[in-house]
């Protein structure tokens, strides 16, 4: 499949986070037709604009009920507040860009923003940390009028286009936060 736009390439994303979601809540060892049947559902939904991304509230109740933990690297020593997409870069300082941080990742983090900074390390982001970023990535293009832009085309934006998955690993693989929920 071909992805031009800007809104084709967070959707496509956003629907293979749905897919993987759903196959790690159930334990799937793969990917199967299920999981694959939301995928392409909700793809198409929200390139019809039939269809929505859940809430930032959803994963702002999150932050009340997850571990207080870096997201991270999952330590619960010395944390600190962190954009998940930086300020410097033109990241909005609100409450719902904020995670637990570590300071020492707080640190080595820096001015770059969570996927590019998991990227650095070859590690694929937890998918509920995903979901968040992914959600505001949506809500910066949408409010930039940037969705119908080719990608060739886009401007500077606060975070990196780059890092945007398009392919996500095995759902046995994925986490679905930095450490066990219990």
């Amino acid at each position: 499949m071909e992805i031009t736009t800007v809104g084709e390439l967070l959707h496509w994303s956003y629907a293979n986070l749905v897919m993987a979601h759903a196959a790690n809540t159930a334990k799937a060892e793969k990917y199967g037709r299920k999981q694959f049947m939301i995928r392409a559902r909700l793809y198409s939904g929200l390139n019809k604009q039939t269809m929505n991304i859940g809430s930032l509230a959803d994963d702002e109740r999150l932050k009340i009920i997850l571990p207080q933990a870096c997201c991270y690297c999952g330590s619960r020593e010395y944390l600190t507040i962190d954009h998940l997409i930086p300020t410097k870069r033109g990241g909005a300082n609100s409450g719902d860009k904020l995670v637990w941080a570590c300071r020492s990742c707080n640190s080595s983090k820096c001015a770059r923003d969570a996927l590019e900074w998991f990227d650095e390390r070859n590690q694929f982001s937890p998918i509920l940390l995903l979901r968040c970023y992914l959600k505001l990535a949506i809500e910066i293009c949408r409010e930039r009028d940037l969705m119908s832009v080719p990608l060739a085309e886009v401007p500077e934006l606060p975070f990196s286009l780059g890092t945007i998955p398009r392919i996500y690993p095995s759902p046995n693989v994925l986490r679905l936060w930095i450490t066990e929920l219990t």
